[in-house]
């Protein structure tokens, strides 16, 4: 994989249930807000977390978080 990739996260929160388990394995990426909804500050991946996003994103049950990569 090429350096200059790196990680971009879509929401669709039309389909977040509030389960928060994507919070719960990478708090550093996805948020949720007062109604329980899945949030991010930015929808581009620190560097370091793309594991832990990967994780975060496949174990939402809703699937309401993909991952994809972009050129930087």
């Amino acid at each position: 994989m090429s350096s200059n990739v790196v990680l971009r996260v879509v929401a669709d929160r039309s389909k977040c249930c509030g389960y928060g388990l994507c919070a719960q394995i990478c708090p550093q990426v996805y948020k949720l807000d007062d109604s329980g909804l899945v949030y991010m500050d930015s929808d581009i991946v620190p560097a370091g977390l793309e594991e832990d996003a990967r994780e975060g994103a496949a174990a939402c049950p809703a699937e309401a978080l993909v991952i994809e990569e972009c050129a930087a």
